[in-house]
């Protein structure tokens, strides 16, 4: 079922944590609201599921407005970070609880009466079967009866999962599964995550900082910022194509290089070199001269001797070897860049080389910018060129610029 939220705000008293916000996830999306801490991408999949009330605007599932239904209305399950699995039952008996609690009676909570009616549920065939095909799927299967202080953070976290997907919901809700693992443990259940989405379906709705689990999990993401959604797309639109330079220096690793230049017609002055752009590059129009930030990822720049060509001249300063490819920090001459979106400019670009670099700290290079694979934004706005307009940004909500005040 399709979710749509539709000019979402939220406020606590005079502060506005969530600002107008407007998306639409289809059938079967894996969508993932990524951002910072503290830019309100928890507090949307809080809407969602119905345990934070909304301000102004609608949250509708499947066609059928839902914010104003109470959580337990809302199909949908939803899966914390903390795991938040009852320490006192079997992994079978945790799966199974939310089955047993559509159940529920008042008696339920009578001792040794709520203990039978429970167990008999637990037991019924299609519990149990439900139950177990749920674990299977999860590879789960040899810990059902064990409790979860004796698994492995893995193991907890689909235990987790297993207990949302018994109850066959609409949607999943996860708030950063993931953040307790450790690094080959998240790769793992990452692939788990992405492989459960392609099994069973369904609309996912993933909370996360990380922008490689967005990138690899994804179908959908909104990239979020101080309660505002700064854009909203494929994992390759907004990394091939970044609407401002918000989203730019933060999807990427290492992140976009931002450089001071001016386009003119088709060409591009970076300092004292100017570049022919591709005919189809996203352009000003006419033969306007125009103030940019000319995006180019690491890989779309090359090092080269000294003085060739109309590279840019430079000095090495710092080398790191990452096993597939290199890492070079170079110091440009005479070339402003913008350090982030909150430190002013600098004069730095980093530049990613295949294998293992011989280059030293303190050599001299030249730097060749590949204008096959670049964006360019607006100074001031910092908005894509030829992208969005920047009055549909800049209305209403503060977007990702660049400062350039040092």
């Amino acid at each position: 079922m399709a979710i749509k939220l539709q000019n979402v705000t939220k406020s606590f008293g005079q502060l506005t944590v969530i600002d107008n916000v407007s998306l639409e996830a289809g059938d079967d999306e894996f969508l993932v609201l990524l951002g910072p801490s503290g830019c309100g991408k928890s507090t949307i999949l809080r809407m969602i599921a119905g345990l934070e009330t909304v301000t102004s605007g609608e949250i509708h599932l499947g066609g059928k407005r839902v914010d104003q239904l109470p959580p337990s209305d809302r199909d949908m399950a939803f899966v914390f970070q903390s795991y938040a699995l009852y320490p006192h039952m079997t992994v079978r008996r945790n799966i199974a609880f939310p089955l047993i609690m559509r159940q529920f009676r008042w008696w339920f909570h009578v001792p040794f009466i709520g203990d039978y009616f429970k167990r008999r549920i637990e037991n019924s065939p299609e519990v149990r079967g439900l139950v177990e095909r749920t674990a299977d799927t999860l590879a789960l299967t040899k810990v059902l009866d064990r409790h979860p202080r004796t698994l492995s953070g893995g193991q907890r976290q689909r235990v987790a999962l297993g207990r949302a997907m018994v109850r066959e919901p609409s949607a999943f809700l996860m708030d950063e599964p993931l953040s307790n693992l450790d690094a080959k443990l998240r790769t793992a259940m990452r692939a788990e995550i992405t492989q459960l989405h392609q099994r069973v379906g369904g609309n996912f709705v993933y909370v996360t900082h990380d922008q490689i689990e967005a990138m690899t999990m994804g179908t959908r993401i909104a990239l979020m910022r101080d309660g505002h959604l700064q854009q909203y797309g494929t994992p390759r639109e907004i990394y091939e194509k970044p609407a401002n330079t918000y989203v730019a220096r933060f999807i990427g690793t290492p992140p976009m290089n931002l450089i001071d230049a001016e386009v003119e017609g088709m060409t591009v002055r970076i300092g004292s070199s100017v570049l022919p752009l591709p005919d189809k590059a996203e352009r000003p129009g006419g033969n306007s001269r125009m103030k940019v930030w000319l995006g180019l990822r690491p890989g779309a720049l090359a090092i080269v001797p000294p003085g060739q060509g109309k590279s840019l001249p430079g000095t090495v300063t710092l080398v790191e070897h990452v096993g597939a490819e290199s890492l070079i920090s170079v110091k440009l001459s005479g070339v402003h860049t913008a350090h982030d979106d909150d430190g002013g400019l600098t004069d730095e670009v980093m530049v990613s080389v295949p294998g293992y670099s011989e280059l030293r700290v303190g050599e001299a290079v030249g730097i060749d910018c590949l204008l096959k694979d670049f964006s360019l934004f607006e100074k001031d706005s910092g908005v894509r060129v030829g992208g969005r307009a920047a009055e549909d940004f800049l209305a209403g909500g503060r977007v990702g610029t660049i400062r350039t005040a040092s």
